[in-house]
């Protein structure tokens, strides 16, 4: 069964009688005195994940949809919330959700008086982004996901959430940039151009050419083209666990400014 699709929610009364509907797959309402007092949305990545949200003008509002969303949805259930908003880590934890894990976020600096200079090692050409044959992309995003898939699990990688068709995972192959070793790609980097704040969405090296500071050269393409472009600053996320990643971006002035909890109801 469809876990976004089993049958429909009942209107869920309480001490404040605040009625929820289901009105889609995805989503939940409920509504005092005909005003929407608060929402509720799911979300099933393609890592098979499946996510909830609820965002609710107060408590009893975000209980009765939490109550609904609960009754409706298989476990288990991932949510995301700020460390920082002890109000909404409560909400959920009364609802039998723990922590999972913890990703750090960043601010990691463009210019490269910060930066420094970041050679490309001895035989290794970037090719900039918009600029990568579709195909070699594609087959090493099949690669690298496989490794990572293969070791640390690709549920410890930041995700978006991104509509795609089963197995396509190069969304929109203009945003890589990659690392050129003779005829074949070795690595990528992914830059999602906000506008509010440009995000590292992914560095990935293929197993076998790890180490030998590809990685390091991609994130020193991708910042000085953000430089280049007037942006002063990059986001990136990334899991607690991943201390390679995390001293990458610390080798650029990176500097920690939040953290986000996962947690899970099983």
């Amino acid at each position: 069964m469809n876990p976004l699709n089993p049958s429909p929610s009942t209107p869920v009364g309480g001490d404040r009688a605040v009625p929820v509907v289901r009105v889609s797959d995805t989503q939940w309402q409920a509504v005092e005195d005909g005003v929407v007092a608060g929402t509720g949305d799911a979300s099933l990545r393609p890592d098979g994940r499946l996510f909830v949200s609820i965002d609710a003008w107060h408590r009893a509002a975000f209980d009765r949809i939490a109550e609904a969303v609960l009754a409706d949805l298989p476990a288990p259930l991932h949510t995301l919330v700020d460390e920082n908003d002890h109000e909404e880590a409560a909400a959920w934890a009364r609802l039998g959700f723990t922590t999972e894990r913890r990703e750090w976020g960043h601010l990691v600096p463009t210019d490269p008086r910060t930066t420094g200079a970041v050679p490309c090692p001895e035989g290794v050409t970037i090719v900039p982004a918009g600029s990568a044959e579709e195909g070699p992309l594609r087959e090493l995003d099949r690669i690298v996901r496989a490794e990572v898939e293969s070791t640390v699990g690709w549920r410890r990688m930041p995700a978006e959430v991104l509509p795609r068709p089963t197995g396509d995972t190069v969304v929109d192959p203009s945003k890589y940039a990659v690392a050129q070793e003779g005829d074949r790609y070795v690595g990528l980097v992914r830059v999602v151009p906000f506008l509010r704040q440009p995000r590292i969405g992914l560095i990935a090296v293929r197993a076998d050419r790890q180490r030998h500071g590809i990685a390091r050269a991609l994130l020193g393409h991708a910042l000085g083209a953000l430089h280049a472009s007037g942006r002063t600053t990059a986001w990136a996320e990334v899991d607690e666990s991943n201390t390679a990643a995390t001293a990458l971006l610390a080798g650029f002035g990176a500097r920690r400014t939040c953290s986000t909890l996962e947690l899970v109801r099983r």
